[in-house]
């Protein structure tokens, strides 16, 4: 009866490990776009995706201190009484976060992405501070790690 159980766990191991990587070859895609894969060269590829996206840049920490001088200022101007010092101190801290978001917001880049599916199946992702001039279904060759249109 154990040697049983034991060879029926070990079956359906091996009937569940062979499904899971039968459908790994079949995933792999055979046509981008309209485009065969298998008609492009070895080191060839086709754009699958592209699109632009705004990112927004690196603070500095000087949109930060600006912020929180501004802000403490005004809060030091709004308080009054007992709670001068903890406006003033709400003022900076709220200033602070403020000018860090303006900080990022005015170093913003905008960044375009390229997905490239390979002759293998693989697919890569690229980005440029640049406009690649590539469109979905382009066939493109990689010249210093950057799709090219052929």
């Amino acid at each position: 009866m154990k040697s049983t159980r034991s060879a029926l766990i070990a079956a359906m191991f091996l009937v569940a490990f062979s499904t899971a990587h039968a459908g790994d070859a079949e995933s792999a895609p055979i046509e981008v776009h309209g485009v065969k894969l298998r008609s492009v060269c070895a080191t060839c590829g086709v754009v699958s995706e592209t699109h632009a996206e705004t990112r927004k840049g690196k603070a500095s920490g000087l949109g930060a201190v600006g912020g929180a001088v501004l802000g403490g200022l005004v809060g030091n101007r709004v308080g009054g009484g007992s709670g001068k010092a903890a406006v003033t101190v709400l003022g900076a801290v709220g200033g602070g976060v403020a000018g860090n978001a303006v900080e990022k917001n005015v170093k913003k880049t905008t960044v375009w992405v390229t997905t490239v599916v390979l002759k293998d199946g693989t697919t890569h992702t690229y980005e440029r501070t640049s406009d690649p001039a590539l469109r979905a279904g382009d066939v493109v060759t990689l010249e210093s790690g950057e799709p090219v249109r052929r």
